[in-house]
């Protein structure tokens, strides 16, 4: 397995997936040991100035005008991460704990937030051990960071609370550090507040959908294609030339993959002539470019934000390069909470055409010769009649979850905290946005293999026909009526798998854009 470097320069997305999803290692680099040296002088000489400094010799929040002798700061920080390891629900899937472990950890690699090199180490250790904190759905605002989540990670390192092990198991946090040489650590001033200070969990959130994203609106592609064959369509309108006349560049995108996926397709070239009756396809297949090029315009925009939050260094108060140490509002989740929420637009409108496309597909009247619901023996088989149900199902969820969490703010901390992001929360109604989606294309492509299929004797093109090919050593062609629901996931692993992409490349002689 691949190892990370922390403190060399700004992670990046597939870092974060390496080390979230793929279980990768990290190393703290030498020069990040440094730099967090440097200033962690800084914030030792101004521990006992007379001069109160937030988070040094302060309370927090609103108890910001509290000075805390010398002899209780130690408990301060502890105190802080016990009462702020608050959260509740269900516990947060472990790639996302891992992705908020590695920036948290590369925020304290900058040097700017002037933790000890031992506290830096030991979550490096952590995360390298693969010790994962159990963490819960509810307890962050996305302002002032995501507190919860990070307080329960921070809980770990003292030794205290649940954590899972590397194989998934369960155990008190101190027995599972000392299982794998880990000592638990004491927190010195400004520490807890460091650990706990940053936008960790929602951006990690948003690096791990902006990777599922990325192959989704290439598997939309896949399974636009696939569709527009088994309905008879025409690949004309993706034309590069008519494309143009509309340069947006997601859609020019969306088109030419288009176009690849239909290339020496038979059946599409079956009904191409001037004795074909069909003058216009629908919306759903004609504009397939135009909605799933402006999802990758979007896409494009989240991961520019993104980008910006690698290169941040997200804590308050903040070691300034000049030795200050200075209050700021960088901790404020707007910028992530709002391209988290806008991911989800696109998500439920790329579904959204997915789902009457397969529809479509089922409709005697609308299926340009199918049989209905693509039965085997109509009345008697229904068909994939109640899969276009669970997709409308999915695309009704999926609508709901579009609704953005970052116009709302509930304020906290006694009005310290008088306006919030929502960031947590639009990051966690957008992995639910991924995963619907995902489902939404499963069926749409297991509906389009089962309709190219009765399209004898023309066959599909080599790439569409790759895809059916590939399905059809976990899905069997059709037939009478079986027990779908294992069908329907086996259609969801192939795709979230990346297999359905992967299969259709292996016909192209250029990978999908």
């Amino acid at each position: 397995m691949d190892r990370i470097d922390v403190g060399t320069g700004p992670l990046t997305e597939s870092d974060v997936v390496a080390v979230a999803r793929l279980g990768a290692g990290v190393t703290l680099t030498e020069p990040a040991q440094q730099a967090i040296a440097a200033t962690r002088a800084v914030v030792e000489s101004l521990a006992d100035d007379v001069e109160p400094h937030y988070g040094i010799s302060t309370g927090f929040g609103a108890l910001a005008t509290k000075h805390i002798p010398p002899a209780q700061r130690t408990l301060l920080q502890k105190s802080l991460i016990r009462s702020h390891a608050a959260g509740s629900g269900p516990e947060v899937e472990r790639e996302v704990v891992r992705a908020l472990m590695l920036l948290r950890l590369s925020t304290l690699a900058t040097g700017r937030t002037g933790v000890r090199p031992e506290t830096a180490a030991a979550l490096a250790g952590m995360l390298d051990a693969g010790i994962t904190p159990v963490v819960y759905e509810y307890g962050s605002l996305g302002c002032s960071g995501d507190l919860a989540p990070l307080a329960h990670v921070a809980l770990a390192l003292l030794g205290e609370g649940t954590v899972r092990d590397p194989d998934g198991g369960l155990g008190d946090a101190a027995a599972v550090l000392a299982r794998h040489g880990l000592e638990p650590i004491e927190l010195h001033e400004k520490e807890g507040l460091a650990l706990i200070n940053g936008t960790d969990g929602m951006l990690g959130q948003l690096l791990l959908a902006c990777t599922d994203l990325d192959l989704l609106l290439r598997t939309a592609d896949v399974t636009a294609a696939m569709s527009v064959e088994a309905l008879l369509g025409t690949d004309h309108v993706f034309a590069a030339d008519l494309q143009a006349l509309r340069p947006q560049p997601g859609q020019a995108i969306a088109a030419a993959n288009m176009r690849a996926l239909l290339a020496d397709s038979p059946i599409i070239a079956s009904h191409a002539g001037p004795d074909c009756v069909y003058v216009q396809d629908a919306y759903s297949m004609r504009c397939a470019p135009q909605v799933a090029g402006a999802a990758r315009d979007t896409l494009a925009h989240a991961r520019h934000v993104a980008g910006y939050e690698l290169a941040a260094a997200v804590d308050n108060p903040v070691v300034t390069l000049d030795g200050r140490v200075e209050s700021n509002g960088n901790f404020h989740g707007a910028p992530v909470a709002y391209v988290l929420d806008f991911l989800a637009i696109p998500a439920a409108d790329v579904a959204s055409m997915s789902e009457r496309r397969t529809d479509r597909l089922l409709d005697v009247s609308r299926s340009r010769g199918l049989p209905p619901f693509l039965a085997a023996d109509p009345g008697v088989d229904s068909g994939h009649m109640i899969a276009q149900y669970t997709q409308a199902a999915l695309v009704s969820e999926l609508k709901r979850l579009a609704v953005p969490a970052s116009v709302d703010s509930i304020p906290s901390s006694a009005m310290q905290e008088d306006h919030v992001s929502m960031g947590w929360s639009a990051a966690r109604k957008l992995r639910r946005s991924v995963d619907a989606l995902t489902r939404v294309l499963a069926i749409e492509l297991l509906s389009a293999a089962r309709a190219l299929d009765l399209r004898p004797p023309l066959r599909p093109g080599p790439a569409t026909g790759a895809v059916v090919d590939a399905l059809r050593e976990f899905v069997e062609g059709p037939g009478p009526d079986r027990f779908l629901a294992p069908e329907i996931e086996a259609a969801v692993e192939f795709v979230r798998s990346g297999a359905a992409v992967r299969a259709a490349e292996s016909a192209l002689a250029e990978p999908l854009a």
